[in-house]
């Protein structure tokens, strides 16, 4: 078991990364002494796959064990779902000490991050994140949030897990196209800060996908350990060090809320398209060479993530990146890669070339 320490002060905690170790789970949790009831929050087809394995390691070691349960869906990041969530929490939370425990991928560890920072001001919670793009990204780091209509992740607050439990056994089960989503975000990893880990992907995409544990285990280490370092360096995303994780997120956010959070585009393709657009952005303004254009685009396309936009109109993808919380002073905000390894943050680009970034994602008009 490989362990990452994220030193936040008093907000400090570990990654635990590991391989079918999910019994040890329990023994890890005691150690925190956040308390002796979990309320475990995930989706009907995680709960049938782990739950019993889950909820087995917990009784072993002291805790009793109570499953929320939530739709497989980005729209169980509602108003709605919170607020049940909530009701159903404090009937149970009677002379009791909850903590909250998120098993499943992003909209699990979202939804389940946001309702332990608001109820009673804060409860404990831990992260067991389920898939790929939970493991290597949004698992890590405190930042929790539900949807609103005019857009992606605009409730939400900053709060740090008290452990982000890491086994890649979860990954044995994962649908491939969710696999391959959570690419995306490694993919972005590589482009902002790891040139090797970049090329590691470019040369082995078919061993990842091909569910290679040697690969996970490396992709998931390295991902995590480049998110801590950020996250050390800037917990609240006010230092201008942590925006670098938005490469490719904010097309990517638009083109979620333009399609109302439809299955045509999960998060992960979603971004793969943004990083696109913004890889046409800085290839446009000078700022990146054709060879790594061409290296990045081949990279997102070999791994079997969308390059095309289909189904979802310009015009609402306009609207919806308008109201992203990327915006500054009233300016866009946008991370573009200079070279694989390195990215800017550059503000107020203009509308055209965003507008020419998006129009680049559709298939071209036959004449």
């Amino acid at each position: 078991m490989k362990k990452i320490k994220v030193n936040l002060g008093k907000n400090s905690y570990d990654i635990m990364i590991c391989s079918n170790e999910l019994d040890k789970l329990g023994a890890c949790l005691k150690r925190l002494n956040i308390g002796k009831d979990a309320i475990i929050v995930t989706n009907p087809f995680i709960k049938k796959l782990f739950g019993s394995r889950i909820e087995k390691a917990l009784i072993s070691c002291g805790f009793s064990v109570r499953f929320e349960t939530i739709p497989d869906s980005e729209k169980a990041k509602s108003e709605k779902e919170c607020v049940r969530l909530l009701n159903s929490i404090s009937k149970f939370d009677i002379r009791r000490r909850v903590f909250i425990a998120a098993l499943g991928g992003g909209v699990v560890g979202d939804l389940a991050g946001f309702t332990a920072s608001i109820y009673k001001r804060g409860i404990p919670y831990v992260q067991i994140p389920t898939t790929l793009l939970s493991q290597v990204d949004s698992a890590i780091g405190g930042k929790t949030a539900i949807d609103l209509s005019a857009g992606k992740n605009l409730a939400g607050a900053f709060y740090q897990p008290k452990l982000v439990f890491t086994d890649i056994s979860f990954l044995e089960n994962l649908p491939k196209k969710e696999l391959i989503s959570g690419l995306a975000e490694v993919i972005k990893y590589g482009i902002i800060k790891s040139p090797g880990l970049f090329r590691f992907v470019e040369k082995n995409y078919v061993k990842i996908l091909n569910r290679d544990k040697k690969s996970f285990l490396r992709i998931v280490y390295e991902c995590s350990l480049i998110k801590a370092g950020i996250v050390e360096k800037d917990e609240m995303d006010n230092k201008k060090v942590r925006v670098i994780l938005n490469l490719g997120h904010t097309i990517g956010h638009a083109i979620e809320t333009a399609s109302n959070y439809r299955k045509s585009y999960n998060h992960g393709q979603a971004v793969g398209l943004g990083m696109l657009s913004s890889v046409y952005i800085a290839e446009k303004s000078g700022f990146l060479t054709k060879v790594d254009s061409c290296r990045i685009k081949n990279t997102i396309k070999n791994t079997g993530l969308p390059v095309r936009l289909k189904n979802v109109n310009l015009k609402d993808i306009l609207s919806a990146q308008s109201h992203d919380k990327k915006f500054i002073h009233g300016k866009n905000r946008f991370v573009l890669p200079i070279k694989i390894g390195k990215v800017i943050v550059k503000e107020g680009i203009p509308e055209i070339t965003v507008r020419e970034s998006i129009q680049s994602l559709y298939e071209p008009k036959k004449r």
